[in-house]
């Protein structure tokens, strides 16, 4: 799993947040499967620990995520990754938009306006 936090990507919670939601809904973490805790991937990115508890929450609240105490936080069963075919499709544009020198934002725009 590969989470990193940029000085331009929002807050480092919602960079946690966006990133590991990513990894689940493009099947990058699987049903069942254990996310690190929250003290290890603080640790790991140089956060707080309260900067990963506040992601976790919101994961869980978004449904992607169950904490229980004692077992840790496990993606969700419910939570329902894209199909291959929509995964592949979105790395093809990010690496198009990239190499346009488009950014996160403005390649989010021009797939809007498709939409």
């Amino acid at each position: 799993m590969r989470i990193s936090i940029s000085p331009t990507g929002g807050t480092p919670a919602e960079q946690v947040h966006s990133q590991l939601r990513g990894l689940i809904t493009t099947g990058g973490l699987g049903a069942g499967e254990r996310l690190p805790s929250v003290r290890q991937l603080a640790t790991d990115l140089g956060v707080a620990p309260g900067t990963i508890a506040k992601a976790y929450k919101q994961l869980e609240a978004d449904g992607f995520v169950v904490s229980r105490t004692g077992a840790g936080t496990r993606v969700s069963h419910s939570a329902t990754a894209v199909s291959q075919t929509v995964a592949d499709a979105a790395r093809r544009l990010v690496t198009a938009a990239k190499a346009d020198g488009l950014g996160r934002e403005d390649t989010e725009q021009v797939l809007r306006a498709i939409w």
